[in-house]
C-alpha cells in the first residue's frame, strides 16, 4: 500500500513538472512572439491587445516559475529550431506586409498552435496536479481570447 501510494505521488510529480515545463515553453514562445510583431503595430486597438495580452503571459509566466522553483526546477526553453522558424517567418511575413493584419495572422497562427501543442499536453500528463492543469487551462484561454479578439483585423 505504501509503495503504491508513493508510486502514485511521484507519478503526479513527474506529470506537473512535465507539464509546467511545457507550459513554461508556450508562455516564453507568446510573450517572444508578441515582441517579435509589436513593433510592425500600426493600430491602437491592435496594439493595446497584444499589450494586454503580454502583460498576462508575464504574469502567468511568474506563476510558473514559483512552481518550478518549488520542485527545483529550470523549465523549459521554448525549441530553438521552432522559435527560429517562427522568427523567420514571422520577418519574411512582416516584410513582404507589415499591416496589422499581416500582424493578425500571424499572431492568431501562433495561437492556434499553442492551444493544440497545450492541449495535447494536457491529456498526455494527466496525472499532474490540479494547480499546473489550472494554469494551463488559462494560458489556453489565453490564447483562444487572443486569436478570437484579433480576427477583426485578418
Amino acid at each position: 500500500m505504501y509503495q503504491n501510494r508513493k508510486d502514485l505521488s511521484l507519478m503526479i510529480e513527474q506529470d506537473t513538472i512535465k507539464l509546467l515545463r511545457e507550459c513554461d515553453a508556450g508562455v516564453k514562445m507568446g510573450i517572444s512572439s508578441i515582441d517579435d510583431v509589436l513593433q510592425y503595430v500600426g493600430g491602437d486597438e491592435l496594439k493595446k491587445k497584444l499589450t494586454d495580452c503580454k502583460a498576462e503571459h508575464d504574469k502567468l509566466d511568474r506563476e510558473i516559475q514559483q512552481l518550478l522553483d518549488k520542485y527545483k526546477d529550470d523549465g523549459k526553453e521554448p525549441a530553438a529550431i521552432a522559435k527560429g522558424m517562427s522568427w523567420m517567418k514571422t520577418n519574411v511575413k512582416l516584410a513582404m506586409n507589415d499591416s496589422d493584419e499581416t500582424i493578425a495572422d500571424l499572431m492568431t497562427d501562433g495561437c492556434n498552435m499553442g492551444v493544440k501543442s497545450l492541449n495535447k499536453y494536457l491529456n498526455k500528463y494527466k496525472a499532474a496536479d490540479e494547480v499546473s492543469k489550472d494554469i494551463t487551462k488559462r494560458l489556453i484561454n489565453l490564447e483562444e481570447k487572443l486569436a478570437i479578439d484579433i480576427r477583426k483585423f485578418l
